[in-house]
């Protein structure tokens, strides 16, 4: 009588545990599904990549805020939220503000300062409710998964919505897929980190789940016509798990940062440095990235007249400053029209200033490679590090001809900050398999 009573103590003991654990990693799932499909998905396309205007998606993703945020306070461990703290965001984020009263319209800046940092919050607690990596992976599978399935049902149900339709503003995109994303541009490096994600769950040895997100989402990659990311996805694989595979992580970290300046110098560089710009000229049929290089010109003429403090944020492209200025009829394109600079880089100096440029380089790029190497030894640290890894890779890679950084709770911001928190986490806790 007395073991079976010890037995059923423990078993009292033990059920709170694991509702905890379980309430948690549903909280994640939910909170991660809702901030890349978002509470809109399907809208027709607007010629503007995530906009974040719409009524429904405002009052949804505020409330999805409160939730991380009860969530987190009720179900996360207080070590782990403390690992997330870095006094160098707390300087980036002041600057995000700061640049709002900059803004012609404070008032609108500020909202969308508001967003951002409520998405931020969403995706902290995503990395702070799953306690060990069979948690984490749950998350991510469930998630994918969710995706995976709306985008590829879209193309069935609603195929003019789920892909870009027949686009007058951009006839070069009809019919290329998006599924539940406001653009091909968004789509194309969320499936890559699902990619990424399915490499992760296979190393985990969940075989099946993994293989089958990591196809399902590379074939939706190929279908975007996005060639960049097409080429990028194999790359930044090998990239990082080959120098892992061999115990060479400081070489991985080191392969990225330089593979980070060489697109710096192929890419905007081509701008500043006219030795760069003859080399591309030799190299690609298209020296221009599709009129970039006049976007960027124009965006650094303007940046030299406001280098300290930028235009303000979300106040430079689709503002008077640039809709009503002269007509740059030196560059090849009329950049007036342009939603943003196409570099995300660029993006951050001329709506914040060069020195918040540099507190962002050093907070999404320097930092996080430095919690590469330092990841804990531990193979479940090791193996999510590595997934972080490729995310951060492939996003800072990507920023130098797409622009998505602090961009409101834009899915591929999202994905970013996920990696950069990720890392963090992967270099202050020890994870386990799964929670005892």
């Amino acid at each position: 009588m007395s073991n079976t009573a010890s037995l059923r103590r423990t078993d009292v003991r033990t059920r709170p545990a694991i509702s905890m654990r379980a309430a948690a990693i549903v909280l994640a799932t939910l909170i991660l599904s809702v901030l890349l499909i978002s509470f809109r998905p399907y809208q027709p396309a607007s010629g503007v990549e995530g906009e974040g205007g719409d009524l429904i998606n405002q009052l949804g993703f505020g409330g999805l805020g409160g939730l991380a945020i009860l969530s987190v306070l009720m179900l996360a461990r207080p070590r782990t939220i403390a690992a997330m703290a870095s006094p160098l965001w707390l300087v980036m984020l002041g600057f995000v503000v700061l640049s709002s009263r900059v803004s012609p319209d404070p008032q609108a800046a500020l909202r969308a300062v508001i967003f951002t940092m409520i998405g931020m919050i969403c995706v902290v607690s995503v990395l702070c409710l799953p306690r060990d990596g069979d948690g984490f992976s749950m998350t991510l599978t469930v998630s994918a998964t969710l995706v995976l399935i709306l985008s590829y049902a879209g193309l069935i149900l609603v195929p003019d919505l789920a892909t870009h339709g027949f686009d007058a503003l951009e006839p070069q995109n009809s019919y290329l897929w998006r599924g539940v994303f406001s653009h091909k541009n968004v789509a194309a490096p969320v499936m890559a980190a699902f990619f990424f994600a399915g490499i992760y769950l296979m190393r985990r040895r969940w075989f099946v789940s993994g293989a089958l997100i990591a196809v399902a989402a590379l074939v939706f990659v190929t279908q975007t016509g996005s060639k960049t990311s097409t080429a990028l996805v194999p790359l930044v694989a090998l990239m990082v798990v080959l120098p892992g595979v061999f115990g060479l992580r400081p070489l991985a970290a080191a392969g990225v940062f330089a593979a980070q300046i060489s697109f710096f110098c192929f890419t905007i560089g081509t701008v500043l440095f006219p030795p760069f710009a003859r080399i591309v000229e030799n190299l690609v049929s298209d020296p221009t990235f599709t009129g970039r290089s006049s976007i960027w010109r124009f965006a650094l003429e303007k940046l030299a007249e406001r280098p300290w403090t930028g235009y303000g944020f979300e106040s430079f492209w689709s503002t008077p400053t640039v809709l009503q200025a002269a007509n740059p009829y030196y560059l090849d394109w009329d950049v007036r029209g342009i939603v943003h600079g196409h570099n995300g880089y660029l993006d951050i100096a001329v709506t914040m200033g060069i020195p918040a440029l540099t507190c962002a380089i050093i907070v999404i790029i320097l930092m996080p490679l430095i919690d590469y190497v330092r990841c804990r030894r531990n193979r479940e640290n090791v193996l999510l590090a590595d997934f972080f890894m490729m995310i951060l890779t492939f996003s800072t890679l990507n920023a130098f001809l797409e622009s998505f950084f602090f961009r409101r709770v834009d899915p591929v911001w999202l994905m970013l900050v996920l990696a950069i928190f990720g890392l963090r986490m992967t270099a202050r806790i020890t994870l386990s398999p799964r929670e005892k």
